[in-house]
């Protein structure tokens, strides 16, 4: 529950809720634009043209020419990752387009150069066509060290994402699946501690099938959660083996399909308030609320239920609604919440550390890697049923997840820069306090103004 609600009406916590919207509104329009390119190189006097653009700028060409990996010695590509999108599925928006999306990806361009040091820019797609995504990632690819992809609808996502990954020469990552489903399982190892239940034992369900929670799944059940014993809900229901429908679109629904074979033992059928009956753990990534799931059915989950509601902006059910129904621990994605389980505290540290170690690739493994680094931090500083992980302020998380990720990379053998973790650790340290030192030094200087 909000920290302050035994002092608030529920009236008052709803307009609480409601506030970061209207500033919003406010905020936009007044800085028009929440990032911007800026200098890395001194300029003295004009002198200095010749060597960062003609003539002197012919030599590192060349020697990028005879030696390609070069690049990443001689331009910004060791730290910058493109965001990728076509905007059809913005948040809990829908498809909204690539113009309406934009800010989106600014708000994830900001959130990766604060939090992460990493020098991110949008790239809006005029197109959803998957095959046209792929060529034109495939073509920008060796301007950015990283990609990655935010917003697109199912399933094409996980096809776009499967063959970038086979083709491209860079790692490539789509927050919406990887991300979000290392925070959660981060939350969720620690949530278990907090009531004493075993990953192995619990009853999972998870509301809503799409890429976030088809990902969620196979990182859960990877750290050893048993897929038989949990559920998962679309919008036509639970998942299970006489799935017509899915069964008749095998080809397309590749994942769903397969979680209909290893779920739901039971083979039970219905709607979530079917699911929930019973159940330890409710992982809902569906539809923006309130009332996706009702008071009623928390009540009727198991003693000491967990409940992540992590729908954006609104969650499936506010956090002080689920508390009252009984839940013991209650999570959502918003970061005015305590209990933040949203992939902005993960892909500024993985992409911190797979850039520094210049990974071919961004594996199950080192997201699995990053869990424990973020879930551990939080028990160093004391679990309690609201405080389940580090929120973004407490910014040494980055810098762990970075290390626990570049060692990961290390140990699988596809770093082609291998460092030691008190290597990294520091290397990551630096370039995120210069980040946010750079900031503050702006806000300080009136070169970022001052809103009224």
């Amino acid at each position: 529950m909000l920290k302050d609600a035994p002092t608030l009406t529920t009236e008052e916590l709803l307009a609480k809720a409601k506030k970061p919207s209207a500033d919003a509104m406010r905020l936009h329009p007044f800085y028009r634009g929440k990032v911007e390119t800026t200098l890395r190189c001194r300029v003295r006097d004009f002198n200095d043209f010749a060597i960062w653009y003609t003539p002197g700028v012919a030599t590192p060409c060349k020697a990028i020419a005879a030696d390609p990996e070069l690049v990443y010695e001689y331009t910004h590509k060791w730290n910058t990752v493109a965001v990728v999108s076509d905007g059809t599925r913005v948040l809990g928006l829908g498809d909204i387009g690539p113009k309406a999306g934009l800010p989106v990806m600014e708000g994830k361009a900001l959130l990766y150069k604060y939090l992460g040091g990493v020098d991110a820019w949008p790239i809006m797609l005029d197109t959803k066509d998957p095959d046209k995504i792929i060529e034109t990632v495939l073509m920008i690819q060796p301007g950015f060290g990283g990609i990655n992809l935010e917003d697109f609808s199912q399933p094409k996502c996980f096809r776009i994402l499967d063959t970038l990954r086979a083709k491209a020469e860079i790692p490539v990552w789509h927050d919406d699946q990887q991300g979000t489903a290392m925070v959660t399982l981060a939350g969720l190892i620690n949530a278990l501690k907090i009531v004493g239940k075993k990953m192995s034992e619990v009853r999972i369900v998870f509301v809503g099938s799409g890429a976030s929670n088809v990902a969620c799944s196979r990182l859960i059940f990877a750290c050893g959660a048993t897929p038989a014993l949990c559920m998962m809900v679309d919008s036509k229901g639970i998942l299970h083996r006489r799935r017509l429908d899915i069964a008749t679109r095998k080809a397309e629904f590749v994942d769903k399909w397969k979680l209909c074979q290893i779920t739901n033992d039971d083979e039970r059928e219905g709607g979530i308030p079917d699911a929930l009956k019973g159940a330890d753990v409710v992982i809902a990534l569906s539809t923006p609320g309130p009332d996706v799931l009702k008071k009623e059915w928390i009540e009727t989950m198991a003693k000491d239920a967990i409940v992540f509601a992590c729908a954006n902006p609104i969650p499936e059910i506010w956090p002080w609604e689920a508390k009252a129904a009984g839940a013991a621990v209650v999570a959502t994605g918003r970061s005015d919440f305590p209990n933040q389980v949203n992939n902005s505290l993960g892909f500024p540290g993985i992409f911190r550390g797979a850039l520094d170690v210049r990974a071919k690739t961004i594996t199950d493994e080192m997201c699995i890697a990053a869990a424990h680094a973020l879930a551990d931090m939080a028990v160093e500083k004391g679990l309690t049923p609201d405080y389940l992980l580090p929120t973004m302020d407490e910014w040494d998380v980055f810098p762990r997840e970075a290390a626990a990720v570049a060692m990961k990379a290390v140990e699988q053998g596809i770093a082609r820069c291998p460092t030691t973790h008190e290597e990294e650790y520091e290397r990551a340290s630096a370039i995120i306090k210069r980040s946010r030192d750079m900031t503050k030094t702006m806000m300080d200087e009136g070169f970022i103004a001052e809103t009224e």
